[in-house]
């Protein structure tokens, strides 16, 4: 059963990147403050209970995407950044698009075909692995860029259970949840996309879990095709009343697309308040929540609103805000940038609405999911390299990355980790000035969006055939 409690939306259609910008300004980085089926069985050691990032024997928990919910991609008290070297490299069944969780000393990475593994976190070991679903294969899809897809986003750990979302036949989804101690399933739950077109919807976002439900974003296809509308669905988490507790969704109040596919996902910040980035929808009044920043209360009732000015233009133009998760500053403050390449600054508490922004700067067209660490936000750029920004009552660009590097950037360390997902090369970039301080290649192709976990002195990427660790971080 589905309670259906708004509207809201996603447009996965990667548009041409825009003409990167602005002279690298070499200048210190602010001072930061902390943010912050069943399978082989064979123990993978403790597990930690909680949901933000934790030390456990020495390693750091990396339990959602980008660490945590605020999805700052910083994780505080790691080692000092050494040398590069390929510490394993554990070949599985298919592509991983999402970023590798750490849960204690074990690994989870789960492939697009429908397989999620749990590996040894010091060697890389398959130590168990569930398949759990059928993947859909490209000639079987509306259009789209993945063969097969299965499982696309980032899972999430929660209450002691990993949770991934997979691909299932030509219109199914559904929610697996396992234990990250022996693979074996202890949650299954089809999920149903709002606009009741499930063979149209692809599920990219991260998943995102709070206030005992596991959120689930829905945009299209690679290509826009069909008749698809963007959505969240907030799934009860596994309980003693899971089975019989119905779901609630938002659906974007479009007529068509305004998809919500950003890999980042929904960000949660104070309250459970999930904020999600909509891509572009009407191109005609009245205005219809698309090319936005959209904030939800986590029984997904819509309670705030931004789009620029431009917002009819943009979706005309598929230069939306939905190609990057919104980034939340503990300021109480929310950084958006998206295909037009324009900054916006907004007060998370009252996201203004139509040109309610505090402050703007162009600063380059971005996909993906940013990292933050104090008042400075590393935004991923589809061309000229990842763009530091520094956040205050304005927006300034500190410097620009390398122009290859335009995987979605982690911290820890001291540096910046971010990829080259057309050349399979991991860099460590300066914190004060973006220079790469040093590269390996990783010896696969990588996903689109790809972006680094970091666990101690283990960086992990998931590439095109499994996953790869790289010590030194």
């Amino acid at each position: 059963m589905l309670v259906q409690t708004g509207s809201m939306g996603m447009t996965p259609r990667a548009a041409a990147a825009m003409a990167a910008m602005a002279a690298a300004m070499v200048t210190a980085l602010a001072a930061a403050a902390c943010d912050q089926g069943p399978a082989r069985q064979q123990s993978p050691g403790p597990v930690a209970r909680s949901t933000a990032p934790g030390r456990v024997g020495g390693h750091a928990d990396w339990p959602a995407y980008h660490a945590n919910s605020r999805r700052s991609g910083y994780v505080p008290g790691l080692p000092p950044a050494g040398r590069l070297t390929l510490a394993w490299s554990q070949r599985l069944d298919g592509a991983v698009y999402g970023q590798p969780l750490v849960i204690g000393r074990t690994v989870i990475a789960a492939t697009e075909q429908d397989t999620i593994y749990g590996l040894s976190l010091s060697t890389g070991r398959v130590r168990w692995s569930a398949h759990v679903a059928s993947p859909l294969p490209l000639s079987a899809q509306p259009c789209g860029n993945i063969n097969p897809i299965g499982i696309t986003s980032t899972p999430v750990y929660y209450r002691g259970l990993v949770y991934a979302l997979a691909q299932n036949g030509r219109s199914g989804h559904v929610l697996i949840g396992l234990d990250p101690a022996t693979g074996q399933v202890r949650y299954r739950r089809a999920v149903l996309s709002p606009d009741k077109r499930p063979y149209f919807d692809q599920q990219r976002a991260a998943l995102a879990a709070g206030s005992g439900r596991i959120y689930v974003a829905f945009g299209g296809h690679f290509g826009d095709c069909g008749p698809y509308i963007g959505s969240v669905v907030g799934v009860p988490a596994a309980g003693r009343d899971a089975a019989t507790r119905p779901a609630v969704a938002y659906e974007v109040p479009s007529s068509n697309q305004a998809g919500i596919w950003a890999p980042g996902g929904p960000v949660i910040g104070p309250g459970g308040t999930l904020y999600v980035g909509v891509g572009n929808g009407d191109v005609r009044p009245p205005y219809d929540d698309s090319d936005s920043v959209t904030a939800l209360s986590p029984s997904l009732h819509r309670i705030g609103v931004f789009a620029p000015a431009s917002w009819m233009a943009d979706n005309r133009n598929d230069l939306d805000l939905g190609s990057l998760a919104p980034v939340l500053l503990r300021s109480g403050q929310l950084l958006t940038v998206g295909k037009r390449g324009v900054g916006y600054l907004l007060t998370a508490r009252h996201l203004g609405g139509i040109g309610g922004q505090v402050a703007e700067l162009r600063i380059c067209a971005a996909f993906g999911g940013a990292a933050s660490l104090g008042r400075t936000v590393v935004i991923p750029c589809g061309s000229g390299g990842p763009a530091a920004v520094a956040v205050s009552g304005r927006l300034r660009v500190l410097w620009r990355g390398p122009a290859a590097a335009t995987g979605s950037p982690v911290i820890g360390g001291g540096a910046v980790w971010v990829t080259d997902n057309q050349a399979g090369v991991l860099y460590r970039l300066s914190l004060r000035t973006g220079k790469a301080v040093a590269l390996i290649k990783l010896g696969s192709g990588l996903p689109h969006f790809a972006s680094p976990s970091l666990s101690g002195r283990l960086v992990l990427i998931g590439t095109l055939h499994g996953v790869v660790a790289v010590a030194g971080a």
